[in-house]
């Protein structure tokens, strides 16, 4: 059914929940694994040097994430593809997916509040509403 999954990983506990899903995943299907993680950059970057700079701290961060989820992987038989691509979650993971052919989109689900749900709404939803794709959600 699924040949083909991608886990959306951004460091998170729910990130972490969700590659382990994945996996679980993959290794009943027998599918590909692909994990992505995006470098958040400024929506509105006063210079080039403030998109260098969170390019830079986002690797430090992306780093350790990407060991720590290809060892999970290859712990249990699975080798994990990753992908670190520049950009705004929402459009970048859509666009990968639809590029991509994935099946499956694997996320996260962070809870937060009514209040910032409304003003802000959460990255899960709008991948849920946009993503060309099966997603599931995992808490």
């Amino acid at each position: 059914m699924f040949r083909r999954i991608l886990i959306a990983n951004d460091g998170s506990e729910g990130a972490q929940r969700a590659l382990s899903a994945a996996i679980r995943i993959a290794k009943r299907f027998e599918a590909e694994l692909h994990m992505i993680s995006v470098e958040e950059l400024p929506r509105f970057p006063a210079s080039i040097d403030e998109v260098v700079e969170e390019k830079t701290a986002e690797n430090h961060i992306f780093g350790p994430v990407i060991a720590r989820a290809s060892a999970q992987a290859q712990a249990e038989g699975l080798k994990l593809v990753t992908h670190v691509v520049p950009g705004h979650a929402v459009p970048t993971i859509s666009d990968f997916v639809a590029g991509e052919r994935i099946d499956l989109l694997v996320v996260g689900f962070m809870g937060h509040s009514a209040l910032y749900n409304r003003l802000i709404g959460s990255t899960t939803d709008r991948l849920v509403e946009h993503a060309p794709c099966a997603v599931l959600v995992i808490k």
